[in-house]
């Protein structure tokens, strides 16, 4: 059996709407490498995944912690209740690939690196075994651009001039 071309099975990023579609879709997130620090990203991102800006059931993986904004934090995505529809990622970029097998393993849906996350193997690996794949874009920041939610400060004002008042 001949092998399919390169250009036919490798991995391009989502445009706009097929992002908004994702996350439309989706009704479950997993958070892998959720932290407890205030100060870190997953932290922020956790908190407006658990506000009513997002209506999404929320898991938290880290082996390291054990309760994220009062939340259970699992050791893995495999000790999850649930298979998440989003598997969203807080991990260095060569841990990736590792965290593309255990979602592909517990059959996620998507596999989301956060922004200045890029990882080819992953994202090949993942593709390859049929998830959605986004890197380099921030969960938040997405679903707050397409639900009219985006502010610098997270906000929606609901002011859409540059003007002061």
């Amino acid at each position: 059996m001949p092998a399919r071309p390169a250009e036919a099975t490798a991995w391009q990023p989502p445009t706009p709407r097929q992002r908004r579609d994702l996350l439309e879709r989706a009704r479950s997130v997993a958070v892998v490498g959720a932290s407890s620090n205030p100060a870190r990203p997953s932290y922020f991102v956790s908190t407006y995944l658990l506000s009513s800006s997002a209506d999404y059931d929320v898991y938290f993986v880290n082996p390291g912690e054990s309760e994220v904004l009062g939340e259970p934090v699992y050791p893995s995505l495999a000790e999850l209740p649930t298979v998440p529809d989003i598997v969203d990622v807080f991990r260095r970029a060569e841990d990736l690939p590792a965290v593309a097998a255990e979602a592909t393993a517990v059959g996620a849906g998507v596999f989301w690196a956060q922004l200045g996350l890029w990882s080819d193997e992953a994202a090949a690996l993942a593709h390859g075994a049929g998830l959605d794949v986004v890197m380099d874009r921030c969960l938040k920041i997405e679903h707050a651009r397409f639900h009219g939610g985006l502010h610098l400060a997270g906000f929606d004002t609901g002011v859409i001039s540059s003007r002061r008042r």
